[in-house]
């Protein structure tokens, strides 16, 4: 290809030679070179077809379209603007700002412009301008004459080979930083909308001075809708284009005399019309249970701010391609808009500050697609397997807190699909549900999905905007692939308007607090409002009745019990087995989701603090011992620009023999396994993602023969003095000079004074008071604690624990908090003393002679322990329970023996070590305790039957922190 454009180069930069002739001669055999299948030479169906020529969008009023688009799997890669090579790429302005328009639009990491003799790859960061040289966000630029050598490098980037192996993400990964190279539209178009807000919500407010708080919102937000729906109607050719801005040049012609709002007005009235929409309903419909909008047709608006939002969408302008604006986009756009709301002064000027809720959680932060994908994926597209349309018509998808409508947006696309490949696989599909368009691809009529839509799509929010905006965008997703011709046409035939009325699926209310709330409250008009209860039973009432919803999806508010309000709280209490005082609210949906809403599926992304944190503990009862869990999906950090830990769980009540465990590394690189349905069960209920070889381990850790400690001992917490000041001396003299008997002193240790073997500081005593009344006898000593009376509720311990407990000499000691040093481990030791402990210490006492304490000190102190703890436990501390649950071969004391000899070596040992002061004495016995260290493990080893491959992995683990 190179030599023959060099060859004839004159001949090619002519203008006669055209954009057409140089695509079919140079760039198509270009990127075929790249492994693309241009010409769809396999045969494939249109919509999964490698390019896809000139999806027709709307530019400056003329039909526009990037001339390539790119594809896998019907999804887009990247688009191509081609050039004939008689115009000048490097240099000219106006061919970089129309592809960087598309591209930015559309979402794209990149773009690629070319007339074959140059090659400019562009990656749009920010919104695009027509004054832009043409170097900004030009990532790449190669002549012709620099393909040969460079061809492995473009290679690796721009073939199919390098999109499907991740070698495209990867790169767009490297130099964006961003998940999937994703561009700011979003954020753009964000900052448009909100100025937008904020200028209508002043304007309103100043002329409209008998209007509410609410009623401000509700207008202010119905215009933005109004406005962004029929223009991006206009860029998909289903309105005309320019209607809107249409209105801002009678006014200039007029001489500002032209009344701008109340022609906006009648314009949404005519889409009443056409539309069918509660985003335009003027008029009281018997079939429609929504009020009429009769405000916003009675407002003054200042024609002024309703021209400037308008010319600014209007190319060449604005930087935004509506018609590739995707409507998940403009649901993540929206996302972040409702986390605002606006608010009156006393003097009814218009402020916007963050929601409540939303500033306590620190922002907004939307579901990404692959996440909406996987979760529809696991829950809706298992309930399409196997069964035919009519079949399908019966299914009932919801989202309980539906927000902006991500996740019913993916079921209705999944679904949408799904009818499309069904009906395209029939030798005579039926030709009132599917045509072939123009462009090949085959379509569902809008007629059939509007029945999808209606049958199959339910939601419910507690925020009324979000439910405006789920609507939106369901509805633009109706209109996706429509033309204003097709449409009429369609229209005329089935005698109908184009758009469903949403109003019964997707509903208002708090769906996790029901109307009986009311009846046990004294609330005020503004508490109910703010509460906002919805019956179930009442708001889908068929559906209930037959037995609920088919799959409840979604990504629940993360809100902890500090940020509710008191009523709410109690209601939680009452009415969720799953609710504890530290509780965050997803568990309360999940629980109403099972219990009450599916009767199949749940699927939500959710904090990970579900895998082991104690106070969800009943949340995972219910989970696992009703064997509703089928997949967990740890997806970790990376989800939320927040610090959140997330999680996919699939649920479903009729569920498997196994629960799939899969670790999605940016959901690049699954890594997956199975295991049996108790496997969880075996460790109270905790669930973490295991691969195949701990899976084994774990099963040797949990042997059905085996005894466990709570067998054969007692585990209990130190004191908690209730003021450590009044209680705590850092030694007898200390307490002594402070007239406190010492009769009454015992010692004690804390958490920080252990490490491995051994007891660093015995110093501290503790002023021991069980008792007011014994302290009749130390008049000195009780008015010691009267000087501290105002940090105490009493003359004694708060929690002094069982005195003959304390007193016992030989007990295992365990820090009950996270040892930063040793972050992997259990940190140990035994006292023959006696000391006393204090909170922040787990003391181990023997119910019986059948066990030794050094033997579980042993065993606790050995890698394969702190391989449990490191992988299942340990992120949240040393609990009881989970000390508890270590288990181990029933054995005698005499087979015992050869670790209880070696323990009593490591503790003479470490003694020994903390009294020398010979730094070659020292090193020597650090070699000894090493050498005891490693047999011990190997005993501990063999103990539990471990391989030579599991010792390994279990060393690489925690190997390094011993």
């Amino acid at each position: 290809l190179v030599e023959e454009f060099k060859t004839n180069e004159h001949i090619y930069k002519t203008v006669a030679f055209d954009e057409e002739n140089t695509k079919i001669n140079f760039i198509n055999k270009f990127f075929q070179a790249l492994g693309w299948d241009v010409t769809n030479e396999a045969g494939v169906a249109p919509q999964f077809k490698d390019v896809e020529f000139e999806d027709t969008v709307i530019v400056g009023g003329k039909p526009k379209a990037p001339d390539y688009c790119f594809r896998i799997g019907g999804a887009r890669i990247f688009f191509v603007e081609a050039k004939k090579p008689s115009v000048d790429i490097e240099h000219d302005r106006r061919y970089a700002f129309q592809l960087k328009r598309y591209t930015w639009s559309a979402h794209l990491p990149l773009g690629l412009l070319t007339d074959f003799e140059e090659l400019a790859i562009y990656e749009p960061k920010t919104a695009p301008k027509k004054t832009h040289n043409t170097s900004v966000d030009r990532i790449k630029y190669y002549h012709y004459s620099e393909y040969v050598d460079n061809w492995e490098e473009i290679y690796n980037i721009y073939s199919k080979e390098a999109v499907l192996t991740g070698k495209f993400d990867q790169y767009v990964k490297n130099i964006h930083g961003d998940k999937k190279g994703t561009s700011t539209v979003d954020s753009e178009f964000l900052k448009t909308i909100e100025e937008w807000r904020l200028e209508l919500a002043k304007n309103i407010a100043l002329r409209n001075k008998e209007l509410t708080v609410d009623e401000l919102n509700f207008a202010v937000q119905l215009i933005i809708d109004r406005i962004i729906f029929l223009r991006i109607a206009e860029d998909r050719g289903i309105e005309r284009y320019g209607q809107l801005k249409k209105l801002t040049e009678l006014a200039r012609n007029e001489k500002d005399n032209y009344p701008v709002y109340d022609a906006f007005i009648e314009l949404c009235r005519k889409a009443d019309a056409k539309y069918n929409s509660g985003l335009f309903h003027f008029t009281e419909e018997k079939d429609i249970s929504l009020s009429a909008d009769t405000l916003t047709p009675g407002l003054h608006v200042d024609d002024g701010k309703l021209k400037k939002i308008i010319d600014g969408l209007y190319y060449p302008d604005c930087p935004y391609e509506f018609s590739m604006i995707s409507t998940e986009i403009l649901g993540n756009i929206y996302e972040q808009f409702l986390g605002k709301v606006i608010r009156l002064t006393e003097g009814h000027q218009a402020k916007v500050e963050d929601k409540p809720l939303v500033k306590k959680a620190g922002g907004v932060y939307y579901t990404p697609q692959y996440i909406v994908k996987y979760i529809v994926d696991k829950s809706v597209g298992e309930l399409l397997k196997g069964k035919t349309p009519n079949q399908v018509s019966e299914l009932r998808i919801v989202d309980p807190a539906c927000g902006s409508g991500s996740f019913l947006l993916g079921a209705y696309q999944k679904l949408l699909d799904w009818h499309v490949d069904y009906y395209s696989n029939l030798d005579q599909p039926p030709k009132n549900v599917i045509y072939t368009g123009k462009d090949g691809m085959p379509r569902l009529t809008i007629q059939e999905k509007k029945r999808i839509l209606l049958n199959n799509i339910y939601g419910v929010d507690i925020d009324s905007q979000a439910v405006e905006v789920t609507k939106l965008s369901l509805l633009l997703k109706v209109l996706e692939d429509e033309n204003k011709d097709v449409l009429e046409a369609q229209q005329k035939l089935i005698q109908e308007r184009a758009l469903p009325y949403l109003g019964d699926n997707i509903l208002c209310g708090n769906s996790i607090i029901e109307s009986d709330i009311l009846l046990n409250e004294n609330l005020s008009s503004e508490e109910i409002a703010d509460i906002n209860p919805f019956n179930w039973s009442i708001g889908f009432k068929d559906i209930m009745n037959n037995g609920g919803f088919d799959a409840v999806i979604g990504n629940p508010p993360y809100v902890s019990v500090e940020t509710m309000d008191e009523t709410s709280k109690k209601y939680y209490q009452k009415s969720y087995k799953t609710f504890v005082k530290r509780a965050d609210l997803y568990c309360v949906f999940i629980e109403n989701s099972l219990n009450e809403l599916s009767k199949k599926y749940v699927s939500f992304i959710i904090p990970s603090t579900i895998f082991s944190n104690i106070s969800y503990k009943k949340l995972r009862n219910l989970i696992l011992d009703n064997k509703y869990l089928d997949e967990v999906c740890y997806t970790g950090y990376n989800v939320f620009k927040a610090t959140v830990d997330t999680t996919i769980l699939v649920m479903n009540k009729k569920s498997k023999k196994k629960i799939k465990l899969i670790n999605a590394i940016d959901f690049d690189n699954k890594s997956s396994f199975s295991v049996p349905r108790n496997y969880f069960q075996s460790f109270d209920n905790v669930i973490s993602i295991d691969d195949e070889n701990t899976v084994k381990i774990m099963n040797k850790l949990f042997n059905d023969e085996f005894i466990s400690v709570k067998d054969n001992f007692t585990i209990f917490q130190g004191i908690v003095t209730g003021y450590n000041p009044a209680f705590i001396f850092d030694s007898i003299q200390d307490a002594l000079n402070n007239n406190v008997n010492q009769e009454l002193l015992k010692p004690i240790c804390f958490g920080k004074d252990i490490n491995q073997w051994d007891i660093e500081n015995r110093n501290n005593v503790i002023l021991y008071v069980d008792d007011e009344k014994s302290l009749k006898n130390f008049p000195n000593t009780k008015m010691w604690l009267k000087q501290n009376r105002e940090h105490l509720n009493k003359y004694s311990l708060h929690r002094p624990r069982k005195k003959h407990e304390l007193d016992v000499k030989n007990k295992i000691l365990v820090q009950r908090t996270r040892n930063e040093r040793l972050k992997k481990r259990i940190v140990a030791t035994i006292d023959e003393t006696g000391i006393y402990t204090a909170e922040s210490l787990w003391n181990i006492i023997p119910k019986n002679e059948e066990c030794s304490i050094y033997f579980l000190l042993g065993i606790l102190n050995s890698n394969l322990i702190n391989y449990l703890f490191s992988t299942k436990f340990l992120n949240l501390g040393i609990k009881k329970d989970y000390l508890n649950k270590i288990s181990f071969p029933n054995i005698g004391i005499e087979d015992q023996k050869p670790i209880i000899n070696l323990v009593e070596k490591l503790l003479g040992l470490h003694e020994e070590l903390k009294l020398n002061k010979v730094p070659n004495l020292k090193s020597s016995i650090e070699t000894q305790i090493i050498t005891f260290e490693s047999k011990l493990n190997e005993l501990v080893y063999e103990l539990y039957d471990l391989t030579d491959e599991e010792i390994a992995i279990v060393e690489n683990e925690v190997g390094n922190d011993s």
